[in-house]
């Protein structure tokens, strides 16, 4: 059994024991569906039920489970590379940010592989050890609201182009409630095109294991508290941050916005089948687009859909640690037929309030949505 899964395994039950936290009234609404989707399963296979076809009928049979389903995905999304056991940071650039100190950095994502981003520390009233936030999007500086001295390139600048993208400059505005955040960007600084460094995994499975290091990167700073990092990204950065937090249990929660909690080929921004999320395949280029039948699937995407799976069984792993989905036109109330599946998996753990969902009506996140998020991650993350 590999490393991480058997330490999982050893864990899980300390982590049952803890206290269930009492949700503020303001999130309170957040954590039930609405009365049509409340019950409802959808089509989807219960991740109770295991590949043989029996079910899980107790907290004490769940870590068995967990391990069949995290390693049949690693299995047709590909190895991740071997970890990096003390990635390296290297700054460069600081700037004061009314309080918050924030940093140009280098982390090392892979071995070798030096990824540019943001480190942002609190301001100095907020006492460490602090809570820690990943923060992954196409570039960095939007994260931050970037406004410093050096003029923007590649894909930074044409994000920028039309002015700062409103209400994604996560890491900034977390920053300022006290959590020390990591803001990093597209490897290779080309969405369409990342740079996989000649890893054998699908390119969502390996953002999730870039993720993973820079969250090694930030539990071995001073300033932060180890077990109290989490991971928050909007469409891209949604999905990257619901594949790392689902795949690495060392993430305490999460907030994932818009980027589809399920697969869904009728919204062309849920657009798992893609070649740069989990459309890689060895010899062919599938054409950008919609599936259909002169554009079929391919790579893991297709084998993920001809076997029946669907991202709710990595929703499951995220249990007994609570996520939010900020949802907006890609992920509507409707979802709460996929997220009650890890409902009844947190029940079965013996918990509840593990999982919650706002909602808008458009893509972009907003002032309001923004707020709930931020509001989740200190209800989760601060002491």
């Amino acid at each position: 059994m590999p490393r991480r899964l058997a330490f999982l395994v050893l864990v899980l039950p300390t982590v049952l024991a803890v206290a269930e936290p009492v949700v503020p009234p303001e999130l309170r609404p957040f954590f039930s569906p609405p009365p049509e989707h409340a019950g409802r399963l959808g089509e989807y296979r219960s991740p109770l039920l295991r590949d043989d076809g029996s079910r899980v009928t107790s907290a004490a049979e769940w870590p068995a489970r967990r391990v069949e389903i995290l390693e049949h995905w690693h299995r047709v999304m590909g190895p991740w590379p071997e970890p990096v056991a003390r990635p390296r940071l290297e700054f460069s650039e600081r700037q004061d940010r009314d309080g918050v100190t924030q940093h140009r950095i280098a982390v090392e994502v892979a071995p070798g592989v030096m990824q540019p981003g943001f480190l942002l520390l609190p301001p100095a009233r907020f006492a460490g050890p602090r809570p820690a936030v990943l923060v992954p999007f196409y570039a960095p500086e939007v994260s931050v609201a970037y406004a410093g001295p050096r003029p923007l390139a590649g894909q930074a600048a044409r994000l920028f182009k039309d002015g700062v993208p409103a209400h994604r400059d996560f890491a900034l505005q977390l920053a300022r409630r006290g959590f020390v955040t990591l803001a990093i960007g597209t490897p290779g600084d080309d969405a369409y095109r990342p740079d996989l460094r000649g890893a054998r995994c699908q390119p969502l499975s390996y953002h999730a294991y870039l993720a993973s290091n820079c969250l090694t990167a930030l539990a071995q700073r001073p300033e932060v508290d180890p077990a109290r990092i989490g991971v928050m990204g909007h469409s891209y950065g949604g999905k990257w941050a619901l594949f790392a937090s689902c795949l690495d249990e060392r993430f305490a929660c999460a907030v994932w916005s818009d980027g589809g909690v399920v697969f869904d080929e009728t919204r062309g921004a849920v657009n798992y089948w893609e070649p740069w999320y989990l459309g890689r395949e060895e010899g062919r280029i599938r054409a950008r687009g919609l599936v259909t039948e002169a554009n079929p699937r391919s790579g893991a995407y297709r084998e993920l859909r001809a076997a029946g799976r669907d991202l709710h069984e990595l929703h499951a792993l995220m249990a007994p640690r609570p996520f939010l989905v900020s949802g907006g036109s890609e992920d509507p109330p409707a979802r709460w037929e996929a997220l009650n599946h890890v409902v009844a998996v947190n029940r079965l753990l013996g918990h509840t309030d593990r999982v919650a969902m706002t909602n808008r009506p458009a893509h972009s996140p907003t002032a309001e949505s923004n707020a709930q998020a931020f509001r989740f991650l200190e209800h989760f993350l601060r002491p």
